[in-house]
């Protein structure tokens, strides 16, 4: 069978104060009246039903989630103690479904991405999963529309042939996140893509590539898959993932696996990482002001102000803000400081202000 893996973890830190250990990223509906979660399930129909789709959260964020898309099985979610970047995620997943199909593929997908053209993602994954049946790593790379200083790159090289409108290369390289002007001669050559961070491939392979290149990880997925389905499983797991190395799938296995292929796909794509990117989905002024939210502007330019509250937001006559308002947070912040919301939030943990992160 094939399973969609849907990465559901992450702090969301740099989305604070609405992203919160208590209240992730991926459950807040920040441009829609569905949570980021809901719509990520929601756009695999039909290729996977709701049986199909296996989600990876942390303990804690489990009632939250299953509340929002009661159709998926309580058993397809795999629940981590604490999070361990995406390699340790990904494996977890992998070695659960190894044990209930060996011959199983997945597609490893997150629930922050905005996607426009869903028709687009469907067949884009039914053709990759294609691909994986030859043991190829598979990742979907998007075209690139600007030369973005926030993603990653992957560089095409040989081809490999077509799946309907897809062409299929092997993956030459990939590229950590570039300066501005290596960004720019990356996309005058049109051989790179966008690393989206979606991964198709059948499930032993995954774990073949664990074993070669991530030994610290593949032996605790292997003790992890002795206990599933014992009693003592949780007890098992916890001081396991403890001890985990924190990685993340592409510099743990991408980077150095052989069999790799990129699929390079032209659709509406976006990572919601951050303020900046949130404000191309939120309703937007001429004066390039976005809002959502109880929000009056007057004489503003450029600012991001978002109302979660009860109460109006106005601003007058300011410009390149970042302006957060929630019932127990308000954030004011020039835009080109949000970077640093992750130093406010460790400060808020290091002063045991955990009711706010």
């Amino acid at each position: 069978m094939d399973y969609a893996v849907i990465m559901a973890g992450g702090a969301g830190t740099r989305l604070w104060p609405l992203s919160r250990k208590k209240m992730p990223k991926p459950g807040l509906a920040l441009y829609s009246e569905q949570s980021m979660f809901q719509i990520a399930v929601e756009r695999l129909d039909p290729v996977f039903l709701p049986e199909q789709i296996v989600v990876v959260a942390r303990y804690d964020h489990a009632e939250f989630l299953q509340a929002q898309y009661p159709a998926i099985p309580k058993e397809n979610y795999i629940l981590e103690p604490m999070g361990k970047d995406t390699a340790a995620a990904i494996g977890l997943a992998a070695i659960h479904l190894s044990k209930r199909d060996p011959n199983a593929r997945m597609a490893v997908l997150t629930a922050d991405h905005a996607i426009g053209d869903p028709e687009t993602f469907r067949q884009a994954i039914r053709a990759a999963l294609e691909v994986a049946r030859d043991d190829y790593l598979v990742t979907l790379g998007i075209k690139p529309v600007f030369p973005s200083t926030d993603y990653g790159y992957i560089e095409a090289g040989e081809p490999l042939g077509q799946i309907r409108e897809f062409k299929i290369f092997l993956a030459k390289r990939f590229v950590e996140k570039p300066d501005r002007d290596r960004a720019e001669a990356m996309l005058a050559t049109k051989n790179f893509s966008w690393n989206s961070g979606m991964f198709i491939w059948k499930v032993s392979r995954i774990l073949e590539e664990f074993a070669l290149q991530m030994p610290e990880l593949s032996g605790v997925l292997t003790q992890v898959g002795e206990a599933i389905g014992r009693p003592d499983y949780n007890e098992v797991l916890q001081p396991l993932w403890e001890g985990l190395t924190r990685q993340s799938i592409d510099y743990g296995v991408m980077e150095g696996a052989k069999k790799v292929a990129v699929i390079p796909v032209d659709m509406d794509w976006e990572d919601i990482g951050n303020f900046n990117s949130l404000q191309n989905h939120l309703p937007s002024d001429g004066a390039g002001n976005s809002f959502r939210g109880d929000v009056l502007l007057q004489d503003c330019k450029n600012s991001i102000v978002l109302s979660a509250g009860k109460r109006l937001v106005s601003l007058i006559g300011m410009e390149d803000l970042v302006v957060v308002d929630t019932p127990d947070a308000l954030l004011v912040c020039p835009r080109d400081k949000i970077g640093e919301l992750r130093k406010l939030v460790a400060t808020l943990e290091s002063q045991g202000r955990e009711d706010l992160v």
